[in-house]
């Protein structure tokens, strides 16, 4: 356990912030799972919007640390071709 007040300031902090990482992680997973679910319905303009809605996020997670920067383009772009690849089994 923590005994200098600023050791007690510092667990605060840590705590403050794995709250906020974890809620903005988990709105992220949510999203992607709108995704995925809109693909395996076979819904393209549903999974369009979800996908419009979770990349934003998806990246912003990146830039504050939450996920990697390339994980993170990595899940965009697999998304997107799998949201490309409805279009073209469609069509």
């Amino acid at each position: 356990m923590a005994n200098t007040v600023s050791a007690k300031k510092a667990v605060r902090k840590i705590a403050r912030k794995t709250a906020i990482n974890r809620d903005r992680k988990s709105a992220m997973r949510t999203q992607i799972r709108r995704v995925d679910e809109a693909i395996a319905a076979g819904d393209q303009a549903a999974a369009e919007a979800a996908l419009k809605d979770a990349q934003p996020l998806i990246m912003r997670a990146a830039n504050r640390g939450i996920v990697h920067k390339n994980a993170a383009s990595r899940k965009v772009s697999r998304l997107a071709k799998q949201v490309k690849a409805m279009g073209s089994a469609d069509a």
